[in-house]
């Protein structure tokens, strides 16, 4: 609890101690034994005045300050009128009196009040520790010494050290060192990442074990922790419909229950139907129970909770509006690279001709690619695994895109397509297989192929089961990759559709086509760079693995921090379960206000009644709520 949440707590304590003193004197007879029958009254109603102010005396001046600025209509005035009005009863001797009933209103609504204080400031937590990535400092090295400098003073292409147990300060690329960093802050995945000399670091992480030595990529303020942190802080300023809708209701409602409580208790008795004390006294009651804080502190507490909640697994949703989207989602639609695959070339397969191995094919092709920095020359190079002797390598040229010529021990060698094959006359036949196929070719004659594809993600298709489980209908899958190579990842996931060989341009009109078919809403899952354009066009766009992609956070709802595609059910699932939490609320609190403010009306409520269906309500509204930042077994 924060300091103002426990001096309302010593408060209510206070108060609740000496209301039950009161009643206990009130209800044993003592009162009346020592001021008679008519005094007690009065001696009642200036002891439980006592916890009644001690209690609410700050949401009487709420009450008055809101009055005096054109704001009365909100849940102060109504507690105030109500609560001061029971105690005003006094002044009908031929009532019983309501002191008590007032006081027990004030207490129990700041009872609520500070449950709600302290269920926001626990979602907050939630934030908060999202928010406590960004480090307070960054270590420059001057005159041989580590000096700590604020990490805006840090220009693009200084070296900063940090140290085991450092947060890293700013985007950057390791110079010296190697290390594990704890990334579970931004992703929510525990296990450490290896870097060494080379390898690109962002912010926010936590530096493990060795030192390292980062040149900084970006300032400070255009890092991966401060967009982070930016993000996070407006993801309250984009309302879902479902909240505005509860603004807007709270805003007609709250003045039109006012007016009806005062034509409840005014136009019955001016038409002779009953005593006034009668009437005035269900008008109270019936603007106890009509408060609407149930409402208006649920439905954004319980988005705030499922924002909060999904922020701990490294899935960042920028608004609520995008949260209650996400949750009537039935399409998905997937790119490829990146999204689906790992967007990295790996040696799949390796056939050799007759009278060949698969280790010369692969042995031959490394040495022909050894000078080369293509991504496909650094995968054969990389599936070879051993070093490589160039002095066994004569001549070595790139062949017009083609592929590569060399002379490896004496031997003319050509590795590339089928192009490059032809244009040699080397006869090469017909392939079926799936991927990027190397031709290796020695002294005129083909002795082998390498197949090289971008590999399918452990969790892909695991992604694909737990969205049609979560109640997706349909998945589709876009890629600018050959219709054969696209066609044996879609068969490897699972999807239900695949469109290749499209450009950009051809993505978003082929998103488009598929949202007119849609029955809700449609997300696309992208890596956040390349596809920014059909992020933005659909009803939800999804960056995924977009630690430190500038263009994912930007043009995306939603970014998922991490690199696995089965995180993407798991938003919809939080999604799906908070709009679940929001309706439950609405639900139960109007229904049981309805039934109460009737009841009310026809005079067969009490205030004590009155008092379930306002703090109870909230209450119960409020510990439902909650359970939207509980995301552990989502």
């Amino acid at each position: 609890m924060n300091k103002k949440q426990k001096k309302l707590l010593k408060r209510i304590v206070a108060a609740l101690v000496l209301f039950f003193a009161v009643m206990a004197l009130d209800k044993t007879g003592a009162l009346e034994a020592v001021f008679g029958a008519r005094g007690a009254v009065y001696a009642s109603f200036a002891l439980y005045l006592a916890p009644y102010l001690i209690a609410g005396h700050d949401v009487l001046l709420k009450a008055w300050r809101n009055a005096r600025h054109g704001e009365a209509f909100d849940e102060s005035l109504l507690m105030s009128i109500a609560t001061l009005g029971a105690f005003a009863m006094v002044l009908f001797p031929d009532s019983d009196p309501h002191m008590a009933e007032g006081a027990a209103v004030m207490l129990f609504y700041q009872v609520g009040e500070l449950f709600q204080s302290y269920a926001v400031g626990k979602s907050r937590k939630s934030i908060a520790a999202m928010m406590d990535i960004a480090s307070d400092y960054a270590n420059i090295e001057r005159d041989g010494e580590l000096v700590q400098v604020d990490p805006d003073e840090v220009a693009v292409g200084d070296i900063i050290v940090i140290k085991p147990g450092e947060r890293v300060p700013i985007d950057g690329v390791v110079v010296d060192g190697a290390s594990q960093l704890d990334t579970a802050a931004l992703t929510g995945e525990s296990m450490p990442r290896h870097v060494e000399t080379g390898a690109e670091v962002i912010s926010g992480c936590i530096n493990m074990t060795g030192v390292l030595r980062v040149r900084t990529l970006k300032p400070f303020g255009a890092s991966t922790v401060s967009r982070i942190l930016e993000l996070v802080e407006n993801a309250s300023e984009k309302k879902a419909r479902t909240e505005n809708f509860i603004t807007r209701f709270a805003r007609v409602y709250t003045p039109a229950v006012t007016f009806a409580a005062l034509a409840i208790a005014v136009i019955p008795p001016l038409l002779g139907m009953g005593a006034w004390s009668d009437w005035i006294l269900r008008g109270l009651t019936f603007l106890v129970v009509s408060c609407p804080c149930a409402l208006v502190i649920s439905v954004p507490l319980s988005f705030f909770g499922g924002i909060g909640g999904a922020s701990r697994l490294g899935i960042l949703v920028k608004g609520s509006n995008y949260l209650e989207t996400l949750s009537r989602v039935d399409t998905v639609v997937f790119d490829k690279t990146g999204t689906l695959t790992d967007g990295t070339f790996d040696v799949t397969a390796v056939h050799a001709c007759d009278g060949f191995d698969a280790d010369t094919v692969l042995e031959t092709a490394a040495y022909a690619e050894a000078f080369s920095d293509h991504p496909i020359a650094a995968s054969v190079k990389r599936a070879f695994a051993l070093p490589i002797d160039r002095s066994r390598i004569g001549e070595a040229a790139e062949e017009s895109g083609h592929g590569v010529s060399a002379t490896i021990d004496g031997r003319a060698v050509l590795v590339g397509n089928d192009r490059l094959m032809a244009a040699h006359d080397i006869a090469c036949g017909a392939c079926d297989l799936a991927g990027t196929v190397l031709n290796v070719a020695a002294d005129g004659r083909l002795i082998g192929r390498i197949v090289i594809a971008d590999t399918v993600k452990d969790d892909a298709e695991q992604a694909i089961r737990n969205l049609r489980a979560a109640g997706v209908e349909r998945c589709v899958m876009l890629t600018g990759d050959r219709a054969d190579v696209a066609q044996a990842v879609a068969d490897q996931v699972g999807v239900d559709e695949v469109h290749a060989q499209l450009l950009p341009a051809d993505k978003v009109e082929e998103v488009e086509r598929i949202m007119d078919t849609v029955r809700e809403n449609l997300a696309f899952v992208g890596d956040g760079i390349n596809d920014a354009p059909v992020l933005t066009r659909a009803d939800v766009g999804i960056a995924m693995g977009a630690m430190g992609s500038d263009a994912a956070i930007e043009a995306a709802d939603i970014v998922l921090m991490d690199d696995k595609p089965s995180n993407i059910a798991r938003a919809i699932r939080i999604a799906r379960k908070t709009m679940a939490i929001v309706w439950q609320n609405i639900v139960f609190a109007i229904g049981v206000k309805v039934l109460i403010l009737v009841l009310a009306a026809l005079g067969i409520a009490n205030m004590w009644l009155a008092v379930f269906g306002d703090v109870g309500v909230a209450v119960i509204a409020i510990l439902n709520a909650m359970r939207a930042m509980n995301v552990k077994k989502i």
